[in-house]
């Protein structure tokens, strides 16, 4: 049985949590609305009811590359320029295509952004957006790779699937001071 650690950890944005194993860190999760909301997520991702294919989720104090990556991901998100690319990422098991899209979204300086469009071209064609986008979408550590600086063409926000959705994406784009085109619609 493989045996998987977390932590909950404070923001400015609100109660994070970071997953890690033997080989490192494989989960991030964004703020959830409550502490509790941030844990049960993160055993719901961990697999739920006694799935035995996940192992054992135990809430441990963070060896000291984990607490690095946390100090990090704090720093940034109080609007320090952290770009996290120095924190190592355990991905065993995510796709190649999706890890060749992690790769260059983490890339991308803070205060910076590019489209799903850019990145579909780096890995052989702008018809690939629709991959790039559910690729972001399955993004196991949100903010190490930084899904939200990943825009939709002409720099419109295009989705989110943290909670509170296009707003937290803005947030967080915000507080890294990085420009994007959002005119609200009916619809937002």
């Amino acid at each position: 049985m493989t045996v998987q650690y977390f932590a909950l950890f404070d923001t400015a944005i609100g109660i994070c949590g970071i997953e890690w194993g033997p080989r490192g860190i494989n989960g991030v999760q964004l703020p959830m609305g409550s502490r509790e909301k941030t844990l049960a997520r993160i055993r719901q991702r961990h697999g739920g009811v006694n799935d035995d294919s996940s192992g054992e989720l135990v809430e441990a104090s963070p060896p000291a590359a984990v607490q690095y990556a946390i100090d990090g991901i704090v720093e940034l998100l109080s609007g320090q320029p952290n770009d996290l690319s120095d924190i190592a990422l355990d991905l065993d098991g995510v796709p190649a295509f999706n890890r060749g899209v992690y790769d260059i979204a983490r890339s991308i300086p803070p205060g910076k952004t590019v489209t799903y469009g850019d990145i579909a071209r780096q890995l052989g064609g702008v018809e690939l957006s629709r991959d790039v986008g559910q690729a972001l979408g399955r993004n196991p550590c949100p903010i190490v790779v930084p899904c939200h600086r990943v825009l939709a063409a002409g720099n419109k926000p295009g989705g989110f699937s943290a909670r509170g959705g296009v707003e937290t994406k803005l947030k967080m784009l915000a507080i890294e001071g990085a420009a994007v085109n959002h005119t609200p619609s009916l619809f937002d």
